[in-house]
């Protein structure tokens, strides 16, 4: 690939390859905030999916929501569980608290439903597997919720990378910070371990970490991991992670995430032959930022905002209607648990840690 053709037709969605008509109706399950502020608008401004269902604890709060979105039934988790209501929706996407993820994904697939649900798939690799195989036996398509490998910035990089534009890579820098507090309670379930799985490295260094696998396409071999947490409401979880992840081609990644610091995020990759570096890639609306150089040649592009979160839908939407399988499968979701149990094992050990 020419360095100049990366920018040509830069926001394609190169998984879109055939026409498809209708739409994947949605039970959304957990109307919390990301659901209402991020998730709801973004499937109602796609092309594939509309939202029919919303599943909470308190149907009576969310009138006001299903309204806005000309939602036809609100249920309680009950009632989703029960199995009723199942003649509005084809698939549900689980946004509740970590460790209830797996039992709504597998009462959908149970229900012959279409699931994605968001990263991580569970608090655990042995509940994650759960969840991916009740979806297999049942048949459905499963997807963890990475949006960034939806993402047309994170694309392109992936193509970049595979052909050789930047030469082999050698490191990866990658960064997430989110000042938790600034936005949620001191006890909100983010900082509660049994619910949440973990702190700052499940909730912020999983996107590095996963963002960095889709664009080399391979696997971490070994994860070195130190944490650290202040006291206060951050006692129980990490407040601030650093990993440092070695790969099958060699290369080595360079990770950070907290939740009590300014909120940033970086992704760099240098290789022999030059490097790439994405502006602020995991906030959610990203700026389609990027800076390449390949030798002597040094290219940046500047493009309209994109919500990550409407391709992650959409894409979502397309893959159920054509049949195709998502890329961050199930098994996407698995791999990053593995890493991310291994890390907090060698933060607790001192000791590196082998993947393979």
């Amino acid at each position: 690939m020419a360095l100049e053709d990366a920018f040509s037709n830069f926001t394609r969605r190169d998984w879109e390859r055939e026409s498809v008509d209708g739409t994947v109706r949605f039970a959304v399950v957990g109307i919390g905030g990301f659901a209402c502020q991020r998730a709801l608008p973004a499937i109602a401004a796609g092309d594939y999916c509309e939202t029919t269902v919303l599943v909470t604890s308190s149907p009576d709060d969310v009138a006001d929501i299903a309204e806005e979105y000309g939602v036809e039934a609100v249920v309680d988790y009950d009632t989703f569980l029960g199995g009723e209501r199942t003649d509005a929706y084809d698939a549900v996407y689980i946004a509740t608290p970590n460790a209830f993820h797996g039992r709504y994904a597998t009462a959908a697939a149970d229900l012959d439903k279409h699931v994605i649900c968001e990263k991580p798939l569970e608090t655990t690799v042995e509940r994650a597997r759960s969840v991916v195989d009740a979806c297999a036996d049942a048949g459905v398509t499963l997807m963890t919720a990475y949006r960034l490998q939806t993402e047309p910035t994170v694309r392109r990089t992936r193509e970049l990378v595979r052909d050789g534009v930047i030469g082999d890579v050698v490191q990866i820098h990658g960064g997430f910070s989110h000042p938790l507090l600034a936005h949620a309670e001191p006890d909100t379930w983010r900082l509660d371990p049994d619910l949440a799985g973990g702190g700052a490295l499940v909730d912020l260094g999983v996107y590095p970490l996963n963002t960095i696998r889709f664009i080399l396409e391979c696997e971490p071999t070994d994860v070195y991991a130190t944490t650290h947490s202040s006291g206060g409401p951050f006692a129980d979880v990490d407040e601030h992670v650093a990993f440092q992840l070695e790969y099958e081609t060699d290369a080595t990644a360079s990770c950070t995430a907290s939740l009590d610091a300014h909120a940033r995020s970086i992704l760099e990759l240098v290789g022999t032959e030059g490097m790439i570096d994405i502006e602020s890639p995991f906030g959610g609306v990203v700026p389609q930022e990027i800076t390449v150089e390949s030798g002597d040649v040094r290219m940046e592009y500047t493009g309209s905002r994109i919500d990550e979160v409407c391709e992650e839908f959409d894409y979502f939407g397309y893959c159920v209607l054509t049949g195709t399988d998502p890329e961050p499968d199930g098994e996407d979701g698995l791999a990053d648990l593995r890493a991310i149990e291994a890390a907090y094992e060698s933060a607790e050990t001192g000791r590196r840690i082998d993947l393979e």
